[in-house]
């Protein structure tokens, strides 16, 4: 299996670069962000890459960063969901966007997408919404949105069962103070507080 793929750029296109690779020419689909990223016809880039094999046919799809190939291949892992879609996804969001819109349950993000309709945006939080990557401690020390962690989905969704949207509770539990070791219900708790702060 190709996982990766370093020569000169060749050509660019919408969606396609091209590499010399040991003078072999390599057509590599690809979302806009990886191509903008890319640099110049001429310069030498390195793309991780997923080859999907058809019975006549090898298609090569690469990024120049690797959160966008984990995001599309969890993305082509959800029903209905094939790879010119997931392409289509991460040129219109950065992987965190949509990380972000997944573990918010944001459909409306997710619709605004191309190719994406509510049905399909509802299957994509359905089927990713606990296999979304941990933030690493860079992305920690940055302050990666707090809806990205796996407790805080759980505290939407607590809040969601008491009448709440997915938006305010979001909204309530960025507002709420980060603890070590709190719990998901002293998170709701909290939350509630802001929600609905007693007379």
């Amino acid at each position: 299996m190709i996982s990766g793929v370093r020569g000169n750029i060749i050509s660019k296109l919408p969606g396609i670069i091209q590499v010399d690779v040991g003078g072999i020419f390599i057509r590599v689909l690809t979302s806009q962000h990886s191509v903008d990223l890319a640099g110049d016809v001429g310069d030498e880039v390195t793309m991780v890459t997923h080859l999907q094999v058809r019975e006549d046919d090898l298609t090569l799809f690469g990024f120049v960063a690797p959160e966008e190939l984990q995001c599309f291949q969890l993305l082509i892992g959800v029903k209905g969901i094939g790879p010119r879609v997931a392409l289509g996804l991460l040129s219109a969001g950065r992987p965190d966007d949509i990380y972000q819109a997944i573990a918010n349950e944001d459909t409306q993000f997710l619709s605004r997408m191309p190719g994406i309709g509510k049905k399909t945006a509802n299957q994509i939080i359905f089927d990713l919404r606990g296999k979304l990557p941990e933030p690493t401690d860079d992305e920690v020390a940055a302050g990666v949105p707090v809806a990205r962690r796996s407790d805080d989905v759980d505290a939407i969704e607590a809040l969601q069962t008491l009448g709440y949207t997915a938006s305010e509770a979001r909204d309530a539990l960025s507002q709420v103070d980060t603890q070590e070791g709190q719990t998901v219900e002293e998170r709701v708790f909290n939350a509630l507080q802001v929600l609905a702060p007693s007379s």
